[in-house]
């Protein structure tokens, strides 16, 4: 129950006098700090959710939302699974794939690489990889000619242009009158793209399927199925159902399965950084107790005075509990309303230092997500404010309890 006469004497103490005004320095400096360590923590964690969007959205381009393999071996009869897939709400694309090890190589060098075979009309229903190709298309993967995709990494690492020569030797072997000899067969560059993760642009290449058969000796087979989904988000129920559905002997995972390392790391580092930005508020809210310690210092008679009036410890105490919470609020909602507006306005902001220091901030050649995005998230600002409220609000916690420990005689004995 909020008292009136309380919160008037706590809003009263905000306002500075002649002789206390380095504690109202301190008060506003306190206050400050918690905007200040808010905004910095909606914007950052902003930030980092639209980093994450952008390198997930680009790995999806070329990771599938859910994969469909065989348990043991190869898939075999995938045209079998590809009908029972037919007429399931959710599923927007399907495409067979055949995936190897391979070295590929040219005059300036090797490099270890994961192939995929694709049938470049199906690839369309489940990759996005047309968007991110600087050269060619993959629709010049046609059956029989040999052609390969490369990733610009891999293309700078091996001197890969489109147009030239690589060879590729394949991690199977063939019997020759010589021996076991690995398999190996030349390939014509048609394409180089850029994913924006080193994961892929510095060590997978894309083949056509059916030479990746004849490449692997796969036959009829595959190596699995990629679905493409209506909601990526939905991968992981879907997975579950597709399983159920197909049964123990195929083995189905969704792009959260496949690629759970780097996402887990994602998650951890977000979780770090919330943790290292709110020790900006936890300063501020140390700032606070040596503010409300000050003021209680300084108003001793005045809380003297206040219990001889009749005042019991407990409203003394609401008294400076309440001095410490609006200070707190104030400062957390003025926090909220700018890392709000900055997480909105990233990219003007972004902007305006770019042309203040003449320079671009994130380029081309340095980094592969040059355009900052920031994913606001109503769970990320309510957690924040939350955190920063308890803070504060606890933080004046126990200067008030010794506000109201003080005993109104020996206060005054010197007045």
């Amino acid at each position: 129950m909020i008292h009136p006469l309380e919160l008037f004497i706590g809003l009263r103490y905000t306002r500075a006098k002649r002789r206390n005004h380095f504690i109202s320095f301190i008060s506003v400096m306190a206050t400050l700090g918690i905007v200040l360590g808010v905004a910095a923590m909606i914007t950052v964690l902003s930030v980092m959710n639209g980093f994450g969007n952008e390198l997930r959205n680009r790995i999806l381009g070329v990771v599938s939302h859910v994969t469909i393999e065989a348990k043991h071996g190869n898939l075999r009869n995938w045209q079998g699974v590809i009908e029972r897939l037919e007429g399931i709400q959710g599923i927007r694309g399907k495409a067979p794939y055949i995936e190897g090890q391979a070295m590929i190589s040219s005059d300036r060098g090797s490099r270890g690489v994961i192939v995929r075979g694709i049938e470049p009309e199906k690839e369309r229903s489940v990759s996005e990889i047309n968007k991110h190709m600087q050269s060619g298309s993959v629709e010049a993967l046609a059956p029989g000619e040999f052609g390969i995709l490369v990733g610009r990494e891999l293309a700078w690492r091996i001197g890969a242009v489109p147009g030239s020569r690589i060879s590729l030797v394949a991690n199977e072997t063939m019997v020759t009158p010589a021996g076991l000899l690995p398999r190996f067969k030349q390939f014509k560059v048609v394409g180089i793209f850029e994913i924006g993760h080193g994961e892929y642009d510095d060590g997978f290449a894309l083949i056509n399927m059916e030479d990746a058969a004849r490449l692997y000796r796969k036959g009829g087979a595959v190596t699995g199925i990629r679905l493409e989904l209506d909601d990526l988000f939905s991968a992981l129920p879907m997975a579950k159902r597709l399983q159920q559905m197909l049964g123990n002997e195929y083995k189905v995972e969704d792009w959260s399965q496949t690629h759970q390392s780097f996402f887990r790391a994602l998650r951890i580092e977000k979780a770090a950084m919330f943790i290292t930005m709110m020790l900006i508020v936890a300063v501020a809210a140390f700032n606070i107790i040596a503010m409300l310690t000050m003021l209680i210092s300084d108003k001793r008679s005045d809380i003297a005075i206040l219990r001889t009036l009749g005042m019991s410890p407990n409203r003394t105490m609401a008294v400076f509990l309440y001095h410490g919470s609006i200070l707190g609020v104030l400062g957390t909602l003025l926090g909220v309303g700018l890392g709000v507006f900055l997480s909105l306005n990233i990219g003007d902001v972004i902007s305006f230092f770019e042309h203040l220091s003449g320079r671009q901030l994130m380029t081309e050649n340095v980094y592969y997500v040059t355009a900052i995005v920031a994913d606001l998230q109503a769970s990320d600002v309510a957690m924040i404010a939350f955190c920063s409220l308890v803070m504060t609000i606890a933080s004046a916690a126990y200067p008030a309890r010794r506000a109201a420990q003080i005993q109104p005689a020996e206060a005054l004995r010197y007045e």
